[in-house]
């Protein structure tokens, strides 16, 4: 993706690096076997056309000046859906631990969060897990002027998200910007 012609590759700048073949096998590995416990992102947009963003003039002489980091935040989890659970690499119980269990238990938030149970906040995202799309920049809540990922074909996407209990967003769409709610956290007997 780096090597793309004209500046069009300064789109994939960030840490860590796109990985080869080789890279994304073993990355796969970790996820399946159990060796990764978390799948996030530190999703870092930048805009393409901005003088300030991955075109800026001082990127053209030198790699250090151009910003880094990709947006991904809004299609990270379909595409581990798409490439993890519609493939059989992973089930749709290990995509749940490595994408809201995990986190909860390591940030000292669960049960509050990451579980459905008696007590807990009602987070929950619903998904058509055969509802194929295909990734574009024209997604109403992706703010970038870019999409990484523009173009793959993804099977399996959220269709409904709620938290505690109300429905912000239904097919694509926010219905609501929820209020925050501070939640103080447990220490974690896996940091302890």
């Amino acid at each position: 993706m780096l090597d793309r012609e004209g500046w069009e590759g300064a789109k994939f700048v960030c840490s860590p690096p796109p990985r080869d073949l080789a890279s994304q096998a073993a990355c796969w590995e970790g996820i399946e076997n159990g060796i990764s416990d978390l799948f996030s992102s530190d999703h870092c947009p930048f805009r393409y056309d901005d003088p300030e963003g991955k075109l800026n003039a001082k990127g053209s002489t030198s790699f250090r000046w151009i910003p880094d980091g990709i947006p991904g935040d809004e299609t990270r989890l379909p595409i581990l859906f798409s490439q993890g659970v519609a493939t059989g690499r992973i089930s749709a119980c290990r995509f749940v631990e490595l994408t809201a269990i995990n986190h909860a238990r390591i940030y000292g938030l669960y049960p509050k969060k990451g579980t459905i149970a008696v007590e807990s906040d009602a987070d929950l995202s619903l998904w058509d897990p055969a509802l194929k799309r295909t990734i574009t920049n024209t997604d109403p809540n992706h703010r970038p002027d870019y999409a990484p990922y523009e173009g793959m074909e993804i099977t399996g996407w959220r269709v409904k998200t709620l938290l505690r209990g109300t429905v912000v967003c239904d097919g694509g769409h926010r219905n609501e910007k929820p209020a925050s709610r501070y939640l103080l956290r447990q220490r974690s007997p896996l940091c302890a």
